[in-house]
């Protein structure tokens, strides 16, 4: 698909085109760890790859969109990643315009680049050359707490979408209770210093290991909550997932959880204080997979 004319911001000017991906930015910058984490584990969460619905299932569940019939409409996908969830978001019939901060989006084009629907674009999220109130629908999932204001992430993204078009969000949940997730911060001001090729082969040689104790640990009722937030291991023993995909899983988002620059979690009242600010009325914030998922649309 070619990247809608209309779409662009009239401040605009002609861009490089490279490996199929529009580069309104050319570096990795602060999210160079999101680059290497997505070369690294390309198909791991894609649902065709670990013969799960964890993607499909968490998309339906979180956006309330449907799987298909939504030919006619733009959207935009803010931060793809290795585009999981540009798979899903194509298979709607809608036109997708798809990007990332990072080269990482050259995973999501090698994966998802014959969709026709799909264009390909690398730009930072505060800073889209985007016309107001391009796109009817805007997805923006396990991306804004990860840059340096999630709350003028939000507000992007509000610009760029429509009246009356709809926005999905989520958001790490400080809720100042100890969850397991929160291992890492007790780690982070280590390991954001850590050379993230070391700090990535620590953990493949490490989560192997501890995995197994781990998921005793996590298992225990009530005690297992505040035991498994002290050593840093994202652990899917709940799920369907095969034994060795498990192990890539807790590899790639114990990674994931330690690595970014950025890691910046906001509160329930936060989100609501976002949506009323820029005058919605029919929205929902509620729990989520990862956090905080808000839904909105546009007045």
């Amino acid at each position: 698909m070619q990247l809608e004319g209309n779409c662009l911001s009239a401040s605009g000017g002609d861009w490089p085109i490279d490996g199929g991906i529009v580069r309104f930015r050319s570096s990795d910058g602060y999210n160079a760890t999101f680059a290497k984490q997505w070369k690294a584990f390309q198909l791991t969460q894609y649902d065709e790859y670990n013969k799960t619905a964890l993607t499909r299932n968490r998309f339906l569940k979180e956006t309330g969109w449907p799987a298909s019939g939504l030919d006619g409409q733009l959207i935009l996908e803010a931060g793809c990643g290795a585009g999981r969830f540009t798979r899903l978001l194509a298979g709607t019939g809608a036109k997708v315009l798809s990007f990332d901060y990072s080269s990482a989006v050259e995973v999501s084009r090698e994966q998802n680049g014959s969709f026709p629907n799909v264009a390909f674009a690398q730009a930072d999220i505060l800073a889209m050359p985007f016309a107001d109130g391009s796109f009817d629908r805007v997805f923006c999932h396990g991306v804004i707490q990860h840059t340096p204001d999630p709350a003028a992430a939000f507000q992007a993204l509000n610009r760029v979408l429509r009246r009356g078009g709809l926005l999905s969000f989520d958001v790490y949940h400080r809720d100042g209770r100890i969850r397991p997730w929160k291992s890492k911060y007790l780690w982070r001001p280590i390991t954001t210093r850590m050379n993230p090729d070391r700090l990535l082969s620590f953990l493949e040689w490490f989560i192997p290991k501890w995995l197994p104790i781990d998921t005793i640990i996590k298992r225990i009722p009530l005690l297992g909550n505040y035991l498994g937030a002290v050593i840093p291991c994202w652990n899917y023993f709940f799920t369907d997932l095969e034994p060795a995909d498990k192990v890539r899983w807790a590899i790639m988002d114990t990674f994931d959880a330690l690595a970014p620059t950025y890691d910046l979690p906001v509160t329930r009242s936060e989100v609501v204080k976002w949506f009323r600010s820029a005058g919605y009325t029919n929205f929902e914030v509620h729990e989520g997979g990862t956090g905080l998922v808000g839904n909105g649309t546009k007045p």
